[in-house]
Order: C-alpha cells, then structure tokens, then sequence
C-alpha cells in the first residue's frame, strides 16, 4: 500500500488499489495463519477419527439442548465456519433435530469473527492487562467463544420446544478405527478450508471493499463546493474528511442511524456494519478505509481518535468503552454472512428459515448490544 502511495501520490487510482485492493482485502488475509490453525487441529481430530467418538460422548451433553450427538460434530465444524456446520447436519437422520442445529449453528464463533473480535478487544484493554493468572484479552476472547456455544445451544433447544415433542430416535452411529493421519489427508483438508477462506477474500470481500471505496469517494467535491464549506483545500486531511462526511456511504449510514443510536453506534460504524453483511470480516477493513488508516490490518490507532460530529456526544470519542462492548455482543449474536444465508435456503428447501433465522439473530444482537452499552456505561461511564 506505501508502494502504491509512493508511486501515485494522491490519483484516485493510487487511493483504490492502495486502500480499497491492498488494505481491504490485506486487512482480512492477514488472519489467515491463525485460521489455518484451527482448520489444522480440527484435520487432526477428524483424521485421528477422534470426531465420531466426541460424538458418541456428547450425545448425553447435547440432549440437554434437544439435540443429538451427531450436532456436536456440526457445531464443532461451525467453529471454522458456518457454512460446513450447517452441511454437516446433512448425517442427522431426525429432520427437526437437523432444522434445529442449522438455526443455531451460526451463533457459534466462527473464524470470520476472529478479525473483529481481535480489532475491538484490541481496543478494550491493554495487552498487559490480567484476570487474575490469565491476559484479560485472552480472557474475554475464551469468554466470546463460550458465550456462542452456549447461546447456540439454548437456541437449538428452543427451536425443539417450538416444534413439538414428538418421538426421538434412538442413537447410533459407526465408529471408525483409531488411525494415525497420512500428512497428505491433513494438509489436503487444511487447503479446503484455508481455500474457500481465500477464494472468498479474492471475490466477495474484494467486490465489498472496492464497492464501498467507492461510496465513500462519491460524489467528488468541487473546490469550489469545498471553498464555500470553509475547507482549506490544500489541506489533504480536511479534504479527505470533508469528501467522507459528504460521500453515498456517509448517507446510508446516517439513514440507519435511528436504529443504532442506542447502541452507541454513529454513522461510520453503521457503515462497517452494512458492509459486514457481506461477510463479518470486512468490518475491519471498511473501518480501516473509513479511519484513513496508515496500517490497515490494524486500524485501531485511527479509530481510536474518531470522535462524534453532532448530537449531545459531539466531541466524544467513539470507540468507548460501551460501544466496543455492544459491537462485541452484536457480532456474536447477528447473522451477517449472505453466504450462511445462502446455504441455509439451499438446505432447508424454502426461504422462510433464513428469513426467521436474520430476523431472531438481529433482534437477539440488538437486545444483547443495548444491554452491554447500558450497563458498561452505567459501570465505567461514557
């Protein structure tokens, strides 16, 4: 991005493969190592055959929630991402116990909430900060994967509640030989995922940072429009920000803005939001682009600074405490994957449970988000 800077100095070409190419998509890639991970140790329990008898185990666990044990698998494979969860249940022989687990696995933290969480955790306490033995960023980290869990759970077993009781098949399932993994299995699953992950960056992600670089670059300012405002035009900064507060992206995000007032969100972190309903990474990258940030992959320095422009807060920073704390919750209840959406239409036959699916998950995330702004602010202040 500083190549590309240094070579086009100010030229809207420079600023969209600088920013919206280079910054937005980098900004996701740079998680990559940490999901290949997760797609590696989840490799190794499959191939072990370790997964089928987690199965076998958690059938007592998981009938708390209504369900059986071939959910935990499903849930399991959500962690990396909701979309396999959700075709993992294609093995549950009970149609209402499938319906179910794919009504809540997208509440499990899947991978692409890892850049988010990292971005706003980052931003809520100091690495050094502790709880008790444990890093307090650590802490809270374990604490969103837990919460998803558990709200996935409940979710499943109301979702049985709402069907009916009716009778449940007993469970059975073969279980494979313990084995050692060939490398070639397990670096062949790994690719998979860590390709789908990629394709993903290299096309939906892509096509959303470009889109958005140019709502928040349209419509340009003439000098003279910038002249009778009172902006120095020689000043890049103050025309960057004067070309933002007047841009398509700035007008979407003002006109949602009622819905997430409560929150403690302005119309920047509204259009973060919109943007994420293409995929939840693109949150960081459209802050990033939003902040001006000088790295990308971290924008957190910028949005530190950001301040309200208007209302009773003007002048107040942002990115506060409590409205870090219900972006956090709002992440982890919201569905704002299409893809999931998506997938979830083409398993269950019919849009009626996306659609109940977006509508419980958004009220979910609202509610959680008001009641964490409320009560941090309450604690800790504004």
């Amino acid at each position: 991005s500083g190549l590309i800077h240094d070579a086009g100095g100010s030229a809207w070409w420079a600023n969209l493969l600088g920013d919206g190419v280079v910054g937005g998509v980098g900004g996701v890639l740079v998680f990559l190592p940490q999901i290949v991970l997760l797609f590696l140790l989840i490799a190794l329990l499959e191939g072990i055959g370790y997964l089928a008898r987690a199965a076998l185990m958690m059938d007592r666990v998981m009938s708390i929630g209504g369900l059986e044990g071939r959910a935990f698998v499903a849930m399991l494979s959500a962690f990396a991402c909701a979309i396999p969860g959700i075709m993992a249940t294609r093995t549950m022989p009970n149609a209402r116990d499938r319906l179910a687990t794919i009504l809540a696995a997208p509440l499990i933290t899947c991978s692409a909430r890892l850049p988010v969480y990292a971005l706003l955790v980052g931003m809520l306490v100091q690495p050094t900060t502790m709880v008790g033995p444990f890093n307090a960023q650590g802490a809270i980290m374990f604490a969103m994967y837990v919460l998803g869990g558990t709200t996935a759970m409940l979710a499943a077993s109301i979702a049985k509640r709402i069907q009916g009781r009716k009778y449940a098949m007993p469970f059975s399932m073969e279980l494979p030989p313990y084995r050692v993994p060939t490398a070639r299995s397990v670096v062949t699953m790994m690719w998979v995922s860590a390709s789908a992950f990629l394709r993903k960056a290299g096309t939906i992600i892509l096509a959303t940072t470009l889109a958005l670089w140019v709502l928040l670059n349209v419509p340009v300012p003439s000098t003279a429009q910038m002249e009778a405002a009172g902006v120095d035009v020689s000043d890049a900064t103050a025309v960057s920000e004067y070309t933002l507060n007047q841009s398509a992206a700035a007008a979407i995000g003002r006109a949602v803005e009622p819905v997430f007032a409560p929150l403690g969100f302005d119309w920047r972190v509204n259009v973060g939001i919109v943007a994420s309903l293409s995929a939840r990474e693109t949150f960081v990258a459209t802050m990033g682009q939003i902040a001006s940030a000088s790295n990308p992959d971290d924008p957190s320095t910028e949005l530190a600074n950001l301040t309200y422009q208007s209302g009773e807060r003007a002048g107040e920073r942002v990115f506060s405490a409590p409205t870090i704390v219900a972006l956090l919750l709002f992440f982890a209840f919201a569905l704002q994957c299409m893809s999931t959406v998506g997938i979830m239409r083409r398993e269950t036959g019919s849009w009626r449970w996306p659609g109940i699916a977006f509508g419980y998950m958004f009220a979910l995330a609202w509610g959680a988000a008001f009641v964490g702004h409320t009560v941090t602010e309450w604690i800790v202040g504004r």
